[in-house]
């Protein structure tokens, strides 16, 4: 079981327990033919034809992958639907599956129309060549009822490069795996609302990116793909890839009563107070001067199935929303792994060793996306620990005005209506001290920069180690033990994010 947050641990009386799973996985599978020079030189040395005859070959896959599909659907005695235009995909799959009663196995076959990735011939000076182009052409999608991973599709584009992308839910694939091992349950949609053993649940979802992924894989690029039995293929197999890994962490709450007061305050502190070093912070990584790209974060409150705030970081993003009205879920959607560093073995100065490298895309990775996807989540949540009823800590403001004795020394007060008090309580609370603390340094350079006077230096620093004594001794702050680090308590981040929320929004807003 993993490590409470301070969010749960704040929530306790109110929250069931919590769950980390992957949610949506999209996984693609490319041959080897990735670049104009990879497919001329199959054609030439590989397909042993000329170049301008490719053309007609690869049509004539495409046909054969067409009727290889309308078999398969004929010998499961399911539909096989050719859908021109925009369709809902995933509705008719649903559908399909209510019509089976739940058979497992093959369930639809559908042959939709897409623009994709593909190859032209272009004609040169001395021969002709292929290369990379985007045309219409038709997409089989093949849905599957599975033993193990539940409703899932397979899908293949018919024009070279034949890549395939699969589709799969790992709360699906973790109900079934509960349901192996007699452990009750009760799952909507993609979310579990009850469980006899939460324990058991969690060491179960961790065990999802431990599968043999490339033997499973194979196995349903085969059933899409028999060219890859053929001569003409000569043995070459997909290269797997996660194209978009979602990974969720459920808070599950007692009842909807105990949810819907919280949520909007959640929403409301996230829109409002986490700015762009926070998202940044909270998904492992800092604001760099060199940084080339955008942080958004979009909170829609009318929208179906109900509100959600979004914070994207280039093609990355952090979302949370609530489901069924007694679970909260906080998502980290990873779509390009290479924002992200992790410690993997690489190769440097001709020796292998261990060190920080960007995140690839390759199937072996995903226990990197799991690893670094739930220290996100966890980031969020204990940013999300300092909401509470504002009203409540307003009245306990006197504690911040009101000057402290402790062993015969008095520590003067704050003001919470002075701007220069507030800022401090902002950097204190910054998105990057949430998982570090904070040393005095920090809190020096963001809010005075670096003198270039030693003397002010040292004025600064000593002006700093009363101010945090007059938060310590309020119980505001604690030191992290053996460093030089401070971190804000719970208590401390309900009193002062109120205090930043009254100042800048009023206590009528704020309430």
């Amino acid at each position: 079981m993993e490590t409470a947050t301070q969010f749960q641990t704040k929530h306790a009386s109110s929250v069931v327990s919590t769950l980390s799973c992957h949610d949506r996985v999209i996984l693609k599978g490319y041959l080897p033919f990735t670049n104009d020079v990879a497919i001329n030189s199959f054609v030439d040395y590989g397909l042993k034809i000329k170049r301008k005859d490719f053309i007609p070959f690869a049509e004539r896959q495409a046909e054969f992958l067409v009727e290889h599909a309308k078999d398969c659907a004929r010998q499961a005695q399911v539909e096989y639907q050719y859908l021109p235009g925009k369709h809902n995909k995933e509705q008719l799959a649903k559908q399909a599956l209510l019509a089976t009663k739940g058979r497992e196995g093959l369930i639809l076959v559908l042959c939709v129309q897409e623009t994709c990735p593909t190859f032209k011939l272009l004609y040169g000076d001395q021969r002709p060549r292929l290369a990379w182009t985007r045309r219409p052409q038709r997409v089989l999608y093949y849905y599957y009822n599975d033993p193990d991973f539940g409703l899932m599709h397979v899908r293949i584009q018919t024009w070279f490069p034949l890549t395939i992308q699969v589709y799969i839910n790992g709360h699906d694939w973790l109900a079934r795996q509960l349901h192996v091992r007699k452990v009750g349950f009760v799952q909507q949609d993609n979310a579990f609302t009850e469980c006899d053993d939460w324990v058991a649940a969690q060491s179960l979802a961790d065990g999802f990116d431990q599968l043999d992924w490339v033997q499973l894989l194979d196995g349903w690029a085969l059933r899409v793909n028999p060219s890859l039995s053929h001569e003409w293929l000569d043995g070459r197999k997909y290269y797997w890839v996660a194209d978009q890994v979602e990974y969720s962490t459920d808070v599950l709450f007692t009842s909807p009563a105990a949810l819907r007061e919280l949520y909007p305050r959640l929403l409301d502190h996230a829109a409002l107070h986490f700015s762009a070093e926070d998202v940044l912070s909270f998904l492992g990584r800092r604001l760099h001067p060199r940084f080339d790209g955008e942080v958004l974060t979009d909170c829609k409150k009318n929208r179906e199935p109900g509100a959600r705030v979004k914070h994207r970081v280039k093609e990355n993003w952090l979302k949370m929303y609530d489901k069924f009205g007694v679970i909260l879920r906080v998502e980290t959607v990873i779509n390009n792994p290479r924002e992200f560093k992790v410690r993997r073995c690489c190769e440097r100065q001709g020796e292998s060793q261990m060190a920080w490298c960007p995140m690839n895309k390759g199937i072996s990775n995903l226990y990197h996306y799991r690893e670094v996807s739930r220290s996100s989540n966890c980031r969020y949540l204990e940013a999300l620990a300092a909401v509470d009823n504002p009203t409540a800590a307003y009245r306990q403001v006197e504690k911040l005005v009101e000057p402290q004795q402790v062993a015969n020394r008095r520590h003067a007060g704050f003001n919470p209506a002075r701007a220069a008090d507030v800022k401090l309580f902002q950097t204190i609370m910054h998105g990057d001290h949430v998982s570090r603390g904070f040393r005095n340094t920090d809190i020096r350079q963001r809010l005075h920069g670096d003198p270039s006077d030693r003397a002010e230096h040292r004025r600064q620093a000593s002006s700093l180690s009363r101010i945090f004594k007059r938060l310590h001794v309020r119980g505001l702050i604690a030191k992290i033990p053996h460093t030089y680090r401070w971190r804000v308590t719970i208590e401390g981040q309900r009193l002062l994010s109120t205090i930043i929320t009254l100042y800048h929004q009023g206590l009528s807003q704020a309430a």
